[in-house]
């Protein structure tokens, strides 16, 4: 049977803001730039969700991709999009919401979720930054 992959590509928008509350404002500033600015920044992000699977011999699907759609949508997007990361998403109370993090982030609320095998997240911050995240 052949394996295939398949990616789902969505989008959101969200502010956040990079910072170690046990640093000072200068630390914060120094290490981190514009991005540690107290009063928050925001990006519309592109997220790439590769999963990979058996063509299936009778649909020609990996996967059905209203599924994958669905539960990028109800474990990622519903909790992300239009959200200050720092302060309405849970995961990032304490973790810096850096695009690295973010990627990890989405990873783990898709990870066994889907009918096929999670592969790869793409997370694009900017249109010429980008991390990618396999699980590791």
């Amino acid at each position: 049977m052949p394996i295939a992959r398949l990616t789902r590509i969505v989008q959101f928008s969200a502010s956040h803001r990079y910072f170690r509350p046990e640093w000072t404002a200068e630390r914060n500033a120094e290490v981190f730039g514009d991005c540690a600015n107290p009063n928050w920044h925001g990006h519309n992000y592109e997220v790439e969700v590769t999963v990979e699977g058996p063509v299936d011999p009778e649909t020609g699907y990996v996967m059905d991709l209203k599924l994958l759609r669905d539960a990028v949508d109800v474990r990622v997007l519903q909790d992300v999009d239009h959200r200050n990361l720092n302060l309405d998403v849970p995961e990032f109370r304490d973790l810096n919401p850096t695009a690295e993090n973010i990627a990890v982030v989405v990873w783990r609320k898709l990870e066994g979720a889907l009918p096929g095998r999670l592969v790869k997240i793409l997370l694009w911050e900017t249109p010429r930054n980008c991390v990618e995240y396999r699980g590791e």
